[in-house]
């Protein structure tokens, strides 16, 4: 989904630096759009704080930051050990406000800018065997929502996209072995109104909308993109 928002972002004409710790996905999807790659792990306050540094320094500003990264962990929370506990809270939650704060002090400095973070349908209604993962997109969204009313005069905008399930490799990492095609479209038939999964450029067409003037009175918003999951 970060994949497919940078090549979104790169049609309109946006010069994208994508942030990955796998580095080869990242060069190759900058080199596909004529980006840059940085590689490194948003857990870390100081790697983040220096790569947004580094992009103003480089650009002269920054208008969009989307925070896409994310792990998961497939257990309930009695089966969750606490680095796995850890792992997730550092990548889902530390890195969403790591980059969101080292962004917004270059935002505030531009009286302007838009952030879209990465929730999920899972932080707003339970899951069973997803524990950890649904307490740090809840975080999410809380997080957004607070950081959108402490920045709503300041020109900067905040809101979230809730995917729900989205035909991306997490969607079968995890598992006690590896979904076929046909599990897959049986999870969607069982699960999903529309029967199917989305495509990850399905997201990445909320995201460019969130981040655009299109979406100038949205702001502290959690957008679910889940066929109508949640409508239920």
């Amino acid at each position: 989904m970060g994949a497919a928002s940078a090549r979104r972002f790169a049609v309109l004409g946006d010069h994208v630096v994508l942030v990955d710790r796998n580095g080869d996905g990242a060069a190759a999807v900058a080199a596909e759009i004529g980006g840059t790659a940085v590689v490194g792990d948003v857990s870390s306050a100081a790697f983040c704080t220096t790569t947004i540094d580094e992009v103003v320094a480089e650009h002269g500003r920054i208008d969009v930051l989307v925070t896409a990264a994310g792990v998961i962990h497939r257990a309930s929370g009695e089966q969750t050990d606490d680095d796995a506990w850890a792992r997730v809270m550092s990548v889902n939650v530390d890195g969403v406000f790591y980059m969101c704060r080292a962004a917004l002090s270059h935002m505030v400095q531009q009286g302007s800018g838009a952030i879209v973070n990465f929730g999920s349908i899972w932080g707003g209604i339970g899951s069973a065997g997803v524990a950890a993962y649904c307490a740090s997109k809840g975080a999410v969204h809380q997080l957004t929502r607070a950081l959108a009313l402490d920045h709503a005069t300041a020109g900067i905008r905040i809101n979230a996209v809730a995917p729900g399930e989205v035909d991306t490799p997490m969607l079968s990492s995890g598992r006690a072995s590896r979904p076929s095609a046909a599990d897959l479209q049986a999870l969607a038939d069982a699960t999903i109104p529309m029967k199917r999964l989305a495509q990850p450029e399905e997201i990445a067409d909320v995201v460019v909308f969130l981040a655009s003037d299109a979406a100038s009175y949205m702001t502290g918003t959690i957008v679910p993109v889940d066929a109508g999951f949640t409508a239920r």
